[in-house]
């Protein structure tokens, strides 16, 4: 074969080879974009006040959070959309839903009816139906105990020093997603450390310090049997708060619970007695005091309920009578 055949033919089969790896790259940063698009990263969010139908709710980062009140769940009609901060709702994944606390964040949630509790986490808005305090994932509710039921007596607890951590850890990956930085990294590669043996120092005696000769005898058994010198260490911190382990359930103990419909708590006696007298119509209703933060509060509250239904018609009612606020409580 003539030479200048031969030089066409390998251009040929480096064109033909550039070509492919061309379309190979383009089919790899083709699927690259594709997963990205089909699971958005979290986004922390805490969100300004915003009101449904007619009520105002103001979202906040409150690590003291503490509440009991009825939960629901949510599932087949919302699986697939995106939640409230950007991420895709699994109604199979441990996920909750709150007005007020932040996005993402760690609860445990324990039903008061069974004793069961779960950590979920907290990546959206909800319920916006009122009576309920938390809107849980489909199979949230089934570890929990009430998917057929529908609704369960529970108490919401944040976790506060994991929800920190998370919110941390999530504010870092937004950061570097607006930086463009293309290196994802969980854990930074350790220093290499080159070692190299060094000749004993003068005086030592197999690789040791010896005494020193100038010694007298007792001295250098003295210096032969001093303890060896205490070192003193400031103890390791943690530099990451673990992650909790969801999809583990525990049993709590529980006692008897009653529900009922505050309509909300008083400085003075006064207004809580007219509250009261304005309520006396729909039912039962009792003024209980209590301590909070060194004030004296009076409660004035409906009840005790027979049931979630009840509880959900007695606070219709006193919706209607004008105490938008009021809610519904277990003890």
């Amino acid at each position: 074969m003539p030479c200048w055949r031969l030089t066409v033919a390998m251009a040929a089969l480096l064109m033909l080879a550039a070509c492919a790896e061309a379309r190979f790259a383009v089919h790899s940063a083709k699927r690259m974009v594709d997963a990205v698009d089909d699971k958005p990263p979290p986004q922390y969010k805490v969100g300004k006040p915003y009101q449904i139908q007619g009520v105002w709710y103001y979202p906040k980062e409150d690590f003291n959070f503490d509440e009991t009140g009825i939960a629901s769940w949510y599932g087949t009609k919302f699986h697939g959309r995106k939640t409230a901060n950007g991420e895709v709702y699994d109604m199979n994944a441990l996920t909750a839903a709150h007005r007020t606390l932040p996005m993402p964040s760690y609860v445990r949630v324990t039903n008061l009816e069974n004793g069961r509790s779960l950590v979920l986490r907290v990546n959206d808005r909800g319920p916006f139906a009122r009576g309920r305090i938390i809107d849980i994932s489909r199979r949230g509710s089934q570890l929990l105990g009430f998917q057929k039921a529908g609704t369960a007596k529970v108490r919401v607890q944040i976790l506060a020093d994991k929800s920190r951590a998370l919110a941390v850890r999530v504010k870092n990956q937004t950061e570097l997603a607006k930086i463009g930085s293309p290196i994802t990294i969980k854990r930074l590669p350790k220093a290499k450390v080159n070692s190299e043996t060094l000749a004993p120092p003068p005086g030592a005696v197999n690789g040791s310090p010896s005494v020193e000769p100038n010694l007298s005898p007792s001295e250098k058994k003295l210096v032969a049997n001093a303890p060896a010198p205490v070192v003193k260490t400031r103890p390791q911190r943690l530099s990451r708060v673990p992650e909790p382990i969801t999809g583990e359930v525990s049993q709590q103990n529980v006692g008897a619970t009653n529900i009922f419909v505050q309509a909300g708590a008083f400085g003075k006696y006064a207004n809580a007695n007219r509250v009261k007298a304005r309520l006396s119509p729909v039912g039962p209703v009792k003024i209980s005091s209590v301590l909070v933060n060194g004030r004296d509060l009076f409660r004035v509250r409906v009840g005790p309920l027979a049931n979630v239904a009840a509880a959900d018609r007695m606070l219709d009612a006193v919706t209607k009578v004008g105490y938008s606020s009021a809610r519904i409580i277990i003890e």
